[in-house]
């Protein structure tokens, strides 16, 4: 595999939408996952993590709202009303 550039960092973050950030995160992990920390790319790469963090987890917050009431309108008819959270 040729050496990573920023551009290809830059292909893989570009894109990014909270719902993807982790999973996102680990493949530019992946790509640069070789390279000397002191390496221009990997520091860019790095900086680039660090947002891909602060999306996703932006987005993971639900321990922080409130429970949906079984009552609500469909409740009956999702796949799964979550069980494991009992």
């Amino acid at each position: 595999m040729p050496e990573p550039t920023i551009a290809d960092v830059d292909a893989l973050v570009g894109p990014a939408t909270p719902q993807f950030a982790y999973q996102l995160r680990a493949r530019v992990l992946e790509l640069v996952d070789g390279l000397s920390e002191n390496d221009p790319v990997r520091r860019y790469a790095e900086e680039k993590m660090e947002l891909l963090d602060r999306l996703g987890h932006a987005s993971s917050k639900a321990h922080e709202g409130g429970r949906e009431p079984r009552s609500r309108p469909g409740w009956d008819t999702l796949p799964s009303a979550a069980s494991v959270d009992r």
